[in-house]
């Protein structure tokens, strides 16, 4: 069965995409740490990002780089931070979270976005690509 991610891409299930190429996808995350949490997936479904070959894994890590690149040229932040747990969905991800501060990273408070927020944000970080 498809992964919540996999219907994602499909566009079965609606997302704030904020970049996409063949083998890739990045869209924010619906319950974020922070403003501009964004996701970066592989299209190609697997579970645990070790699993990846090394040339996916490699290839993932580069598009998180400039997915990264544009979040800090689009939210004010301290940083970029990156973690990969995969424990929510059993599809490989990078969670790619603006800090302000560590409190940010730690999965425990979130914040509550409308639509329109979503999509204005989706749309500027996409813009820095």
């Amino acid at each position: 069965m498809a992964t919540l991610f996999t219907k994602i891409i499909s566009g079965d299930i609606p997302s704030y995409k904020v970049a996409e190429t063949e083998n890739f996808f990045a869209f924010l995350d619906i319950n974020p740490n922070s403003k501009g949490h964004t996701l970066c997936i592989p299209k190609k479904e697997v579970n645990k990002i070790f699993d990846l070959d090394e040339a996916s894994y490699t290839a993932l890590m580069q598009f998180s780089r400039n997915v990264a690149i544009a979040i800090e040229k689009a939210i004010p932040c301290e940083r970029v931070g990156m973690t990969v747990i995969g424990l929510e969905v059993p599809h490989a991800h990078v969670h790619l979270i603006p800090l302000h501060t560590m409190e940010d990273a730690r999965f425990m408070n979130k914040q509550t976005l409308t639509p329109d927020e979503f999509e204005a944000i989706a749309e500027r970080i996409a813009s820095f690509l």
